[in-house]
């Protein structure tokens, strides 16, 4: 039986988008339950400061780990895609598979971007308010802040899906 090797690209494409961006798609569940999960009556003083620590330093992880995906993808991976014989050339030889360059490759790049950029946000919004966030006022701004987290993971699903399309019909390697 032959043995397995990956090229440097072939392992640089996985950590951006099996082990960056899968991390950040879990990570979206434990933010958007941190937020659901923060309300003073059912948590002690301590209890909120606990959890209200814990969701500021989580949302900086996951936003630090965005900006590694997004980082990685526009830096590393997309100038392999469009180097000499590429995976964007291969796909821009037939009219069938043009399009996922056109428009496949532009959203998935400007897309990702969005990621990053609202994760950082609801850091910085969670971590300026982390003692009034448990509040029963505060109810409006925790909705708020998970909306934004389900726009970041709409678009970080839509990278993901678009970059596993893409790689399927012409890899980097």
């Amino acid at each position: 039986m032959g043995e397995m090797r990956l090229t440097d690209r072939e392992i640089w494409a996985a950590l951006h988008g099996i082990v960056f961006g899968g991390l950040l798609l879990l990570g979206f569940s434990a933010a958007v339950g941190g937020l659901c999960n923060l309300r003073q009556e059912h948590l002690t003083g301590e209890g909120v400061a606990v959890r209200t620590r814990r969701l500021v330093n989580g949302l900086w992880a996951l936003a630090g780990l965005a900006w590694i995906a997004v980082i990685t993808g526009t830096w590393v991976i997309y100038p392999w895609y469009t180097q000499g014989a590429s995976p964007q050339a291969v796909l821009r030889r037939s009219p069938s598979t043009t399009a996922w360059d056109t428009v496949g490759m532009e959203w998935k790049a400007h897309l990702a971007w969005m990621a990053p950029i609202l994760l950082t946000t609801a850091a910085t919004v969670v971590g300026h308010l982390r003692d009034e966030l448990a509040e029963v006022d505060s109810r409006p701004i925790r909705r708020a802040l998970i909306a934004l987290l389900a726009v970041a993971f709409a678009a970080t699903t839509a990278a993901a899906i678009l970059g596993a399309l893409i790689t399927k019909q012409a890899a980097v390697r």
